[in-house]
Formats: structure tokens, sequence, C-alpha cells
């Protein structure tokens, strides 16, 4: 196991292979997190470092390192965050299709109350159960029949100005449409067996975040070496 230097030391935990890995940044407290990269087949994580934001730079900081290690990353898992999958262009790309959901949950709430709302947030819920086309052909269907209430508009009677009435739920829907080409990788390259979710590596994170609360008040280097004590077994 090799130690780079840096705020937080990035810590290698590799031997030279092709794999396909997941990738995910969580944070344990405002501005403290982890970038981990894991072999979901080995269920091994192979690379991590401390981070206090989450950027493309850092991603492509443990994915040269894997490759200097000899890791040939055959395809990559990935939560959608903005300019991440710009870093893994050259290979395919798979987004977790849970964390569209979430997505999907925060745009609508758990409880939407617009009709078209339900109807959206039904459909995103069968992301996992569903073929590309077959989703493709639900979304669609839906597209067609909200079409006119998502142009609706509300008009500031003061200043005149005018937005569109239901902002949620066309973010929600354009999340959909932006990410739509990344849900269904894995069904694309089956000879790579890419998972379609981040689970593998979201139980880490489940792990990791209950020791720490139940260390509270720890300082951040003995909070990181906990970190990585069970990060590396």
């Amino acid at each position: 196991m090799n130690k780079i230097n840096g705020d937080d030391e990035l810590i290698v935990n590799i031997s030279p292979q092709s794999i396909v890995a997941i990738a995910d940044t969580t944070f344990f407290a405002r501005g403290y997190g982890i970038t981990i990269f894991r072999d979901p087949d080995q269920k091994k994580n192979l690379i991590w470092k401390g981070v206090y934001s989450e950027t493309p730079g850092q991603y492509r900081q443990l994915r040269n390192e894997l490759e200097l290690g000899g890791i040939n990353l055959k395809a990559i898992v990935l939560d959608g965050k903005r300019g991440v999958r710009e870093v893994f262009s050259d290979i395919p790309v798979q987004m977790c299709q849970f964390h569209q959901v979430a997505i999907i949950v925060r745009y609508l709430t758990r409880r939407p109350q617009l009709e078209a709302s339900k109807e959206l947030k039904q459909l995103a819920l069968q992301l996992t159960k569903c073929t590309e086309n077959e989703f493709k052909n639900l979304l669609e269907k839906w597209d067609n029949k909200w079409k006119d209430f998502l142009k609706e508009r509300t008009t500031n009677p003061i200043t005149g100005k005018w937005h569109y009435t239901h902002k949620r739920l066309r973010s929600a829907r354009r999340s959909l449409k932006n990410n739509l080409p990344f849900l269904f990788t894995y069904q694309k390259y089956q000879e790579l067996n890419i998972p379609n979710t981040c689970n593998s590596l979201d139980g880490s994170f489940t792990t990791l975040k209950n020791l720490l609360r139940n260390h509270r008040g720890i300082n951040k280097e003995n909070r990181y070496k906990m970190i990585c004590q069970i990060l590396k077994k």
C-alpha cells in the first residue's frame, strides 16, 4: 500500500489489472469528505483521498495514480456529478440509477402533489426494471402527455417578467433527458459486467459514517487514520 503526500494522504491499494470501477465522493461534515475508487468485483477499495470539495480534478488525479500503478479502467460507474464524466470520456460511463432516482426525488419531493410529478417519479422508479428502449418510450409518452403543462408560464404582475410555472418539474425532466445516454451503459456492454448502481461503494460510506458518528470530536489526523483502516480491509 503506497501513500502520496497531500492535504490528506492519497492511499493506493492496487496491483496491475484491468477492471470496471465505481467512483464517488461522500462528505462526513461540512467541507470534509473522501473520494474513493472501488473494484466491485473484488469488493476492494483501490484508491482514496480526503477532500474538501468534489471536483473533476480530484477524479482525474486518482485515475492518473491508478493508471501509473498498472490499473486499466475498462468502464466506470459514477453518480452524475457535473464535469466528472468528462474525465472518463474515453471509456464507457454508467450513471448510478439510484442516484438518478434520488435526483428526481430531490426535485419533486417524496410526496409530489402534481399529477405530472407523481407520474414522472413513478417513471423514474422503473429505471432498474427497464431496458433502454422501454424507458425511452415511457419517457416520450410522458412528454407528449404533459408537454403543454410544462410550457405553462407565470407572469409577475408588477415587473411583467415571466417564468415557467413548474420549474422543478422541468428540472427533473431535464435531468432524466441529459443523463439518459449514461443510464443504460451496462446493457450496451454486457461483456464487461458493469454494475448499474454505486451500491458496492455506498456500503463503505455507510460504515464510515456510522463509525465517525460514534467518535465525534476526534481530531483530523486520527479521523483519517480511522477511515483508512476501514477502507483498506
